[in-house]
């Protein structure tokens, strides 16, 4: 856990800002631990698009005022994307979602390999991760290799991992956090490794981007995407690409828009101007949880807070859960290892289906999620796939103890019966 002293969060006023967290189920507040499915928003991302919409709502290119300024939106949200991920504004992509655009890039990266070339997976991985890969190997003649789970604490075996890479390797695609265990795995020795024989790193952020600071060029990414809805923003979807590598792979374009710079070329058809426009005010937000000079130097601080508030959600998460008669905890469940997961929490109760545990905790106002979150390998790799998977709590920033422990002392409940 990081001791530096740090200016905490102020968790009541910045729950004011977002409406939702207002709701209630039968007289009491909502607790929204949905959160790796998709995050609240604040009210200035809701009025951001609304104001678009209904001021600025025009297509691109035009030579009037609507226009310039749906463009002005389009060069905001580049410089806000590549304040989050540490890149340059010409590298960004935007898409739908992180799996479409995953799917495209995965496809025109398959167009400069070669039938026998492997791509290097992870047990760990949200399919977003997975399945482009073993599409395009089915296309190609590629070949995908699986880096295994541990069981016991829900980490990647790293020594397996390397293993696998060879002169054959062109890809390595693994998760900066896992959305079913939480787990940060080494990232710095999965980008090295990678590079070592000559393949690109290609990381998936989308759990991580709402409890960690992203830094492409920093950590020597050659890919990196995310999805704004799990970090305060809207459904959109957006990668940023090293510059030489956006500039060279094939890109299915519309004649006309042949020449776009380096990542925009992947950009196909018209995207949602609000939703660019309700992602800026998202980063914007989490800027403002910081402090600093610079939009970028902002937003490590306010990352450095939200660490700190969410390692001390997930202190106190572990000691209750663990407590729970029959719970079962997946992942890592040492409390001095608190740096190497983020607050999401997978688990099952004896004799209570997972389906039946969110259903109870439902109606109670607690929301979880259930099943496999689309983390296949993960939960095949536990054992759960046929028992319906696990229950999943997920915190954020504006999470606070007493949900915690509403959240623990329903369980308790659950487990008695």
């Amino acid at each position: 856990m990081n001791t530096t002293a740090i200016a905490p969060l102020d968790v009541a006023a910045l729950r004011r800002q977002f409406p939702a967290l207002a709701r209630e189920i039968d007289g009491r507040p909502a607790i929204f631990l949905d959160g790796p499915g998709g995050s609240q928003v604040p009210a200035s991302v809701i009025a951001a698009m609304v104001a678009y919409l209904q001021g600025s709502n025009a297509n691109l290119g035009g030579a009037f005022a609507t226009s310039a300024e749906s463009d002005a939106v389009y060069a905001a949200a580049r410089a806000a994307a590549a304040d989050l991920t540490g890149s340059l504004p010409e590298e960004i992509a935007f898409g739908a979602n992180m799996t479409t655009l995953n799917f495209q890039l995965a496809h025109a990266v398959a167009r400069t390999l070669t039938a026998g070339d492997e791509v290097v997976v992870t047990e760990l991985d949200h399919d977003g991760n997975v399945s482009p890969w073993l599409r395009v190997a089915e296309d190609r003649g590629l070949v995908v290799r699986t880096a295994p789970l541990r069981v016991g604490d829900g980490t990647l075996d790293m020594d397996a991992f390397e293993a696998l890479l060879g002169p054959r390797t062109k890809v390595v695609a693994f998760t900066l956090a896992s959305n079913a265990l939480g787990t940060k795995p080494d990232a710095r020795r999965m980008i090295d490794a990678a590079h070592r024989v000559g393949a690109l790193a290609w990381a998936d952020a989308v759990h991580y981007a709402p409890h960690g600071r992203i830094d492409r060029a920093g950590l020597g990414l050659d890919v990196v995407v995310c999805s704004p809805y799990k970090f305060f923003g809207p459904h959109l979807g957006l990668a940023a690409i090293r510059h030489d590598l956006a500039v060279s792979w094939p890109a299915d374009r519309v004649r006309p828009a042949d020449e776009e710079p380096a990542g925009h070329r992947f950009e196909t058809g018209t995207q949602s101007h609000e939703a660019l426009t309700g992602f800026v005010a998202a980063v914007d937000y989490l800027a403002s949880l910081g402090e600093g000079e610079t939009r970028a130097a902002r937003l490590d601080s306010a990352y450095e807070r939200i660490v700190a508030h969410e390692e001390a959600l997930t202190l106190h998460a572990l000691a209750r859960l663990t407590a729970v008669p029959g719970l079962q905890l997946y992942g890592i469940a040492d409390p001095a290892r608190v740096s190497e997961r983020t607050p999401t929490f997978s688990f099952t109760i004896e004799e209570h289906a997972p389906r039946a545990i969110s259903e109870t905790l439902g109606a109670q106002g607690i929301f979880t999620w259930d099943g496999n979150y689309y983390a296949l390998n993960a939960i095949r790799a536990l054992g759960l796939e046929a028992s319906g998977g696990a229950v999943r709590a997920g915190f954020l920033h504006y999470t606070t103890v007493a949900e915690v422990d509403r959240l623990v002392d329903a369980l308790d409940r659950i487990a008695a019966v």
